[in-house]
């Protein structure tokens, strides 16, 4: 018996995306090895996490990287750097910043629940622009003394009401202000891991257990030395703001051989595959009465990557919300996410083998059909 079978836990055949929610991804044998590796016997955390850095910068081409306990404590981690530096009294004193550089720039349109990550080192937000409209004045207008860093959210909302990440860097750098690049989901595509710190963003953090496979509870963060050095002191095992955001030896070893993995992947080949998978279920689900099929591109995080959206007429058998009910209660349970149409529902085959996209096809037409 399977811990999940003891505790009475369904298993999950997830047609949505990589969320955190559903476990974020599967491990491949090759992290999980990696990690058993790691479990073997004690070492030094610190000289451990030096060196897994040294070697994950190396693979993506950035001068220094840090794993995290995940994408979120990578930011926290990231804003507590730029407030702090190297200085160990103002790393005691988080999250009081009095005296501290202590604001974070974001766009209005980029605000969402993520930025608690920020807000917990202490520092205030500071929106530029509206829902609809940001002007790079308003950008150069707001950088002040008190400026630590600019955050971007790189994803879904970026593109909206913004103006481009590369405009961003150029005017805080011609400040001397750091950009922080959240890009949790944002893999594919593989050239992500160094393209936003060739750009010029003082770093980007990445979630371990989305697309890369690696360890749920990990985060990359690649960029600029200096950043990564004052990270470091500011985390797990010191006795700072990071101290509760522990990520261990395992973690460490797990995420560095994902990345390792991930590099050599053939992505147009994943690419050309689920291509296909959507192909397929469009023409299955189009040739169900009252049902329309269409093909989503790009997937819900902006991701090079198709998925196919459900669109169920007011007379189909289903209502959009029921067949997502008896795909989640039937037998393999399967989540599905709803569209931003109240009768779409996407399916997305990112996080399918070959057999649960076949399962997932026989189980809508048979409550469809």
């Amino acid at each position: 018996m399977g811990i999940y079978e003891e505790l009475g836990i369904r298993p999950v055949i997830n047609a949505t995306a990589t969320l955190t929610k559903l476990g974020g991804s599967v491990m491949p044998p090759e992290v999980v090895a990696a990690m058993q590796d790691a479990a073997r016997c004690f070492v030094d955390l610190e000289d451990l996490q030096v060196k897994v850095g040294a070697k994950l910068a190396e693979l993506t081409h950035n001068e220094s990287a840090y794993v995290s306990s995940g994408a979120a404590a990578g930011i926290t981690l990231a804003v507590a750097a730029c407030l702090t530096g190297a200085d160990r009294a103002l790393m005691d004193r988080l999250p009081n910043t009095a005296g501290m550089k202590d604001e974070i720039i974001v766009f209005k349109s980029h605000r969402n629940g993520y930025d608690h990550a920020a807000r917990m080192v202490g520092v205030k937000m500071i929106e530029i622009g509206t829902a609809t409209h940001t002007d790079p004045t308003e950008l150069e207008t707001a950088i002040n003394h008190k400026t630590a860093a600019f955050l971007w959210f790189q994803g879904g909302m970026s593109g909206r009401a913004d103006f481009p990440l590369q405009t961003v860097i150029d005017i805080c750098a011609s400040r001397g202000v750091p950009v922080l690049v959240d890009a949790a989901a944002q893999l594919p595509p593989v050239e992500n891991l160094w393209r936003f710190t060739q750009m010029g963003a003082t770093c980007a953090i990445f979630s371990g257990g989305k697309d890369l496979r690696g360890p749920q509870s990990s985060g990359l963060v690649v960029g600029k030395k200096w950043l990564i050095d004052a990270m470091r002191p500011n985390g797990n095992p010191n006795a700072s703001i990071g101290r509760p955001m522990k990520v261990g030896k395992e973690e460490m070893a797990g995420l560095l051989a994902a990345v390792k993995r991930y590099l050599t992947l053939d992505h147009e080949a994943r690419c050309r595959r689920d291509e296909a998978v959507v192909a397929t279920w469009l023409t299955a689900f189009n040739a169900l009465p009252n049902v329309h099929a269409v093909r989503g591109y790009p997937n819900e995080a902006g991701q090079p990557l198709p998925r196919c959206e459900l669109l169920l007429a007011p007379d189909a058998r289903l209502t959009r919300d029921e067949l997502a009910q008896r795909l989640r209660e039937g037998d393999p349970c399967i989540v599905a996410m709803g569209s931003g149409n109240a009768n779409g529902l996407f399916l997305n085959p990112m996080t399918l083998t070959d057999d649960q996209t076949a399962i997932v096809q026989a189980r809508i037409v048979e409550l469809l059909g």
